[in-house]
């Protein structure tokens, strides 16, 4: 397992690794030249376990990946259909000074031991698919699926990078109360009552609220965190409702607090303040952080998209390695969560990507205590307006997929190794 460490504080101190040229070196672009962008990152994480180093060049084709060419290496890219050019030492040396050189917008992280991945997921079948388990699982990337038991139970400690499902927080169960005849919602409520009671909690709320807190704690001390959609929102506004009751009584048998709104406490939330639950049981919606969907002269995935921020490679290298793309806009997606409303993003969290045309973030980024969390709203990059029971995305007909490559810039986040460890 790596050590963590808080990198934009380390980078800052100790700047980024100049990679060391070799003999023979293998170039993975990742601009409009490459035939698989997906499969190029799980290649380069399948090279890490290998016990490979690599260093990503940012700002260079795209994100592009260098490591020591080897025959096992050539085969897997090969099989993947991953495009890749052989370098000799002298152009490897040549292109290592282009990247490095001062007043150019590019720099190269080493990439030293891949991180040990959970997926924060249930085992039952729901009417949904998560787009950081397809990303992961097209591009080969390993990983694990842990829940709530596990989480209670201290396996947050195995694990450098944790993805958080499609998850309801607040313990509202998504909110679905239109579906709660249905097979699947009585399956996940039965579910998580009973493992409410287990760990000594009266409702699904107060069970939740612990996992979130766990979740806190392991960021806090260290770990990375990864959400999208609805995880992104609930997660906080659980925290923020620690004292109180936010939850309706159709989704727990009491009422809600009276002074609910009142009550809410910011100064746990990862990356929102300011926010209002959203108390009606019969919306879908759970709080002021969601901006929600475009105006419906915008609901058009031809007119919706997102912008992301262009940052200094050399003196902001973890942002811009969460920004590597072969594109600069992004088409846009809905979900539970579509867009964070700008007004309620704390201070000193970064914006990665706004959608211009309103006053909306789509992809935040930021630390708590020794570690960092990415926030990354809407639910399926290539699939505009996913609904319940929609089949899941085959990511073979999106290997170039821009908002995809955001999802799986984190895995290899947790990677870089700067040239001094803090603790």
């Amino acid at each position: 397992m790596i050590t963590r460490v808080a990198l934009v504080v380390v980078f800052a101190l100790s700047g980024v690794l100049a990679p060391v040229a070799h003999a023979q070196d293998v170039l993975i672009p990742m601009d409009e030249r490459q035939t698989n962008h997906l499969k190029a990152y799980g290649a380069a994480f399948w090279a890490l376990t290998e016990n490979q180093e690599a260093d990503w060049l940012l700002n260079y084709r795209g994100g592009a990946f260098l490591l020591t060419a080897t025959p096992e290496l050539e085969e897997e890219l090969r099989l993947r259909n991953v495009a890749y050019e052989r370098l000799s030492a002298s152009a490897s040396a040549s292109l290592v000074d282009q990247v490095e050189s001062d007043g150019n917008n590019q720099a190269a992280v080493r990439l030293e031991t891949a991180p040990e991945i959970a997926v924060y997921a249930p085992d039952q079948t729901v009417p949904w698919d998560d787009a950081v388990l397809l990303a992961l699982t097209y591009a080969e990337v390993p990983y694990d699926m842990i829940y709530d038991r596990e989480v209670l139970d201290g396996a947050l400690d195995d694990y450098d990078w944790l993805h958080l499902h499609h998850e309801d927080f607040t313990g509202q169960l998504g909110k679905f109360l239109r579906y709660r005849n249905t097979s699947w919602y009585m399956e996940k409520q039965q579910q998580a009552e009973e493992l409410a009671r287990e760990y000594g909690f009266r409702k699904i709320s107060g069970l939740k609220l612990e996992v979130a807190q766990t979740i806190r704690r392991y960021v806090q001390d260290g770990g990375f965190l990864f959400s999208m959609c609805l995880g992104t929102e609930t997660l906080d506004l659980a925290l923020a409702a620690h004292d109180t009751d936010i939850v309706p009584q159709e989704y727990d048998n009491d009422p809600v607090d009276p002074n609910a709104r009142e009550q809410l406490d910011y100064a746990p939330t990862f990356a929102f303040r300011d926010f209002q639950p959203d108390l009606n049981p019969q919306s879908t919606d759970h709080s002021t952080i969601d901006a929600g969907p475009p105006p419906a002269s915008m609901r058009d995935p031809s007119l919706d998209y997102f912008t992301l921020f262009d940052f200094s490679a050399q003196w902001d290298p973890v942002p811009t390695m969460l920004t590597q793309n072969h594109v600069a806009t992004v088409k846009g997606f809905v979900g539970q969560t579509t867009a964070f409303n700008a007004d309620v993003i704390k201070e000193g969290v970064v914006r990665l990507a706004e959608m211009p045309a309103r006053n909306e973030v789509k992809y935040v980024h930021g630390t708590v205590g020794s570690g960092t969390f990415t926030f990354f709203a809407g639910h399926d990059p290539e699939d505009y307006q996913h609904f319940v029971g929609d089949p899941p995305t085959d990511l073979d007909l999106h290997p170039n997929s821009p908002g995809y490559r955001l999802i799986l810039n984190n895995i290899l986040f947790p990677a870089a190794k700067p040239e001094r460890q803090q603790t």
